[in-house]
């Protein structure tokens, strides 16, 4: 009996991915997903599709997820010009009111209700629930141009508690996390979902950290794609810093990288949520899509260290 080729291509699919199922079954995935994805419902939906297979598999999944151009949509309905510095937001207390508005009201809740439709158990939290992110709000700091900027309701993590988190995938649930924490008073706090994300890895222990952004990964050139970085590690991400590879978005996700790798996430993936199942082909092919970032190059195999070969 012979099999028809969608047959054949499937089979071929399975037995190719049930070595990192086996690999990565109960080990933890950090997911964070940016603003940007929500612009688009259907690639919404495919990165939770992912996911879900990831979680059905047994691999414990925690998604994070940030909201930053819907806040800058509600903001300018209100007449509130959105204020970015070196990636960060300037946040006082009527835009705290707001995120809290589009963090948990609006997104976090419609990831909700789309892991409700594709049957995936998931339970919606923000960094306040449990204790989970402990932060205190960041003094003002000098930007990458040399002014003295006060962020405002902006926190800085003191610490995490991941029991609520544990206690979620314990029971079989996938926590959704928004960055919102406050302060030992009760002040709520805007964290940078990066940093957030990072932190959470640490913490527990993660396999690994991807974030999905509208980027295939970390160019040399910032408008070039073709100058895509496959593979670096911390002294590589530095000299890409130095060299002026990173602006706006990608300066807190250059710290949040380094903050996961020094916390012991073993590996870190930049991938778009733009390629098709990006998420699924850098987990379960041989062929990597995006840019991983490692402690150091030295445990990265010779068939590794290959633009296109496989990041496990």
């Amino acid at each position: 009996m012979s099999y028809r080729p969608e047959q054949a291509a499937a089979i071929r699919a399975m037995r190719s991915a049930a070595p990192y199922i086996r690999m990565y079954k109960g080990k933890v995935f950090i997911v964070k997903i940016g603003g940007a994805i929500f612009s688009n419902p259907q690639a919404v939906r495919s990165l939770v599709e992912q996911v879900a297979i990831l979680h059905q598999v047994g691999i414990r999944v925690v998604l994070v997820h940030g909201g930053g151009p819907q806040l800058d949509e509600m903001q300018r309905s209100l007449g509130v010009e959105p204020t970015l510095i070196d990636g960060r937001r300037v946040t006082d207390e009527k835009t705290v009111e707001l995120t809290v508005m589009v963090l948990n009201g609006l997104l976090n809740t419609q990831l909700l209700s789309l892991c409700r439709e594709l049957g995936l158990d998931a339970v919606g939290i923000s960094g306040l629930d449990g204790g989970l992110v402990r932060a205190h709000k960041r003094a003002p700091v000098k930007s990458t141009s040399g002014v003295l900027v006060d962020y405002g309701q902006v926190g800085d993590i003191e610490g995490v508690d991941p029991h609520v988190i544990r206690s979620l995938l314990d029971a079989g649930y996938m926590p959704i996390v928004s960055p919102l924490s406050a302060d030992a008073e009760g002040n709520v706090l805007n964290i940078n979902a990066d940093t957030v994300a990072a932190h959470l890895g640490a913490a527990l222990g993660a396999e690994k950290l991807l974030l999905c952004t509208g980027a295939a990964g970390i160019f040399e050139q910032l408008a070039d794609p073709s100058t895509l970085v496959s593979y670096t590690d911390l002294a590589g991400l530095k000299r890409l810093e130095a060299l002026g590879c990173f602006a706006d978005g990608m300066l807190p996700k250059a710290g949040a990288i380094e903050t996961a790798i020094k916390g012991g996430v073993r590996r870190v993936h930049v991938i778009s949520f733009k390629s098709t199942d990006a998420l699924l082909a850098e987990v379960f092919t041989n062929e990597g899509l995006g840019t991983l970032i490692v402690a150091d190059i030295k445990v990265l195999s010779p068939a590794e260290q290959v633009v296109g070969a496989k990041k496990p």
